[in-house]
């Protein structure tokens, strides 16, 4: 991801909690976190809020590093998940937009917080979210989202967990990314 753009909702504020040298619970940061936009995605961009990447059950024992700066490196899924650690970020999609189909290996939990969002899986399934707090767990499956609005952009929160692959028939499935095909 590159070049931040401005974003048509509000900022998304990040707080981060630790401890202080005698044990006290402390606000570390308080940041506006800034967006920035999604090459492979026309119409999306987005902010990484806290990634981990040391295993589960966590390590992230007052690290003075910000999480939201950790990189992943694991292109088999497009940077998005790290294969031992969580991913928390901010997704948001102008209006009109429609993400490639794709897969990660992970379990996502993704919580509309703005606008509305179609989710599209590869039956041709759409499902509409239209209410903030609507959540959509994802299975390692291939999936699209679809901002259908002509006005508002659409903002989701995204964590993502890595996760063995999904299985058909005993069948590994692989992360998946398929780009969409031009219009004719």
């Amino acid at each position: 991801m590159s070049n931040p753009s401005p974003s048509l909702l509000p900022p998304l504020r990040r707080v981060v909690t630790t401890h202080d040298a005698q044990g006290l619970a402390v606000v570390e940061s308080n940041v506006l976190l800034e967006p920035e936009r999604m090459e492979a995605v026309p119409g999306a961009q987005s902010a990484a809020i806290w990634v981990t990447t040391d295993g589960i059950p966590v390590n992230d024992n007052n690290d003075l590093q910000d999480g939201a700066k950790r990189t992943i490196d694991d292109a088999s899924n497009f940077g998005l998940v790290h294969p031992s650690g969580t991913n928390l970020r901010s997704t948001e999609l102008e209006p009109g937009a429609i993400t490639p189909m794709h897969r990660t290996s992970s379990l996502d939990y993704n919580i509309l917080v703005s606008g509305e969002l179609i989710l599209i899986t590869e039956d041709g399934t759409e499902t509409h979210l239209k209410n903030p707090g609507d959540t959509v767990v994802q299975r390692g499956t291939m999936h699209a989202w679809k901002n259908l609005s002509k006005t508002q952009p659409a903002r989701w929160i995204s964590v993502l967990v890595a996760a063995k692959p999904a299985t058909v028939n005993g069948e590994p499935l692989a992360p998946a990314f398929i780009a969409p095909q031009p219009e004719a």
